[in-house]
């Protein structure tokens, strides 16, 4: 996650670029997340720098869309590659029609534009079968997995990465 401080330094792509060659991991591998209020402190130089990130190969996405001051310029005038649903809409999303509505426009809208979308606050299978239903792909939250410390997440993913192998096989 990326603060207005960070998108205001004129350094971050090269310090990025700099820890990205130190540690042996492709900019591809690297999706760096902000939020839309970050987008109004200085747009002509947080613009800057989200272009130089995005030459960098890093990808952009905003988090927790549709909670700040979302714009669809931002959308079309950014080099941003994915947005992230906030969870209070799909958390809502059952019970609420509108909610229901707000996702459902985005999911087709992200779609569209040619964005990956990622539904937050995941937690139920319902809830994971109606995103489904609206063409979302990609989520997260309690019902994926809770939050973990490195070192208990890596034999999660291994184990996960070996039972994919043999279902592919």
């Amino acid at each position: 996650n990326l603060t207005i401080p960070d998108l205001l330094d004129p350094e971050l792509p090269d310090r990025i670029a700099a820890m990205l060659e130190e540690n042996g991991v492709a900019p591809e591998h690297l999706e760096l997340e902000l939020t839309e209020s970050t987008l109004l402190a200085d747009p002509t130089r947080v613009r800057s720098t989200l272009d130089r990130l995005n030459e960098l190969g890093a990808s952009l996405a905003i988090d927790d869309f549709g909670t700040g001051y979302s714009s669809l310029a931002y959308l079309k005038q950014l080099p941003v590659g994915a947005i992230k649903i906030d969870r209070s809409f799909v958390m809502d999303m059952l019970e609420s029609p509108s909610d229901a509505a707000i996702v459902r426009s985005t999911i087709e809208l992200a779609r569209n534009l040619g964005l990956r979308v990622v539904a937050e606050g995941v937690e139920t299978e319902e809830a994971w079968d109606r995103l489904r239903e609206y063409g979302c792909t990609l989520a997260q939250g309690y019902l994926i997995g809770k939050p973990a410390p490195a070192a208990e997440l890596a034999p999660t993913l291994e184990r996960d990465a070996r039972r994919e192998l043999a279902r592919a096989s």
